[in-house]
């Protein structure tokens, strides 16, 4: 359904009030399909590959053949699984290998911004602002960060409640948001190959 008829539904006002200060992470995407039949809801962010569960803003152009590449199951027709196999696939004793994870994302081609949690490291959150935009905002009352595509969304929502501060996020960094204490996050770099071209790697 559209996500402005989903908003009204029933069933979202019962989720939204079963959110408690257990819940590490809510993950929404309004989805522009390039790859997969959005009627099939596999197809539909959030992503779930294994433990890990993300949302994707881009394409990965080369993803046929780092699904090939690494022998990785694949789930669904869209491009975008191939970043949350990846990252379930760099886990190490139920925590993400960030490092190894890395290595993985430099050989994919195209457009990376993501958002990224896994049920066995459930106090992390893992977020990827590559060449597509991205905006968040955090509270400290609150211990909460959002986040959102267009600043516009997120000032709309936020406007009548004081509190909310910008994080400030340059391309190509990945950042490690941890529940304990959110404004310790981290940012590093990471690559992958922002463009589209021909050939497999």
């Amino acid at each position: 359904m559209t996500a402005e008829r989903f908003v009204t539904d029933k069933a979202f006002a019962e989720l939204l009030a079963g959110i408690d200060n257990r819940t590490t992470v809510l993950l929404g995407h309004t989805r522009w399909r390039t790859r997969g039949d959005e009627r099939v809801n596999r197809n539909n962010h959030p992503i779930r590959a294994g433990d890990v569960i993300g949302t994707h803003n881009g394409t990965i152009y080369n993803a046929d053949y780092l699904f090939r590449r690494w022998k990785l199951r694949r789930f669904a027709e869209v491009d975008s699984e191939i970043l949350f196999r990846l990252a379930a696939n760099a886990a190490r004793d139920g925590a993400m290998d960030i490092e190894r994870f890395k290595a993985r994302l430099r050989r994919c081609r195209g457009q990376i911004t993501a958002v990224i949690a896994c049920r066995t490291d459930p106090e992390t959150v893992i977020v990827l602002k590559g060449n597509r935009p991205l905006e968040l905002r955090w509270h400290p009352r609150r211990k909460a960060v959002l986040y959102a595509s267009d600043p516009a969304y997120l000032d709309a929502v936020l406007a009548e409640e004081k509190g909310w501060r910008e994080i400030a996020v340059p391309p190509m960094s990945l950042m490690v948001f941890r529940r304990e204490d959110l404004a310790a996050y981290s940012v590093e770099p990471f690559e992958f190959i922002d463009r589209e071209r021909k050939g497999l790697d």
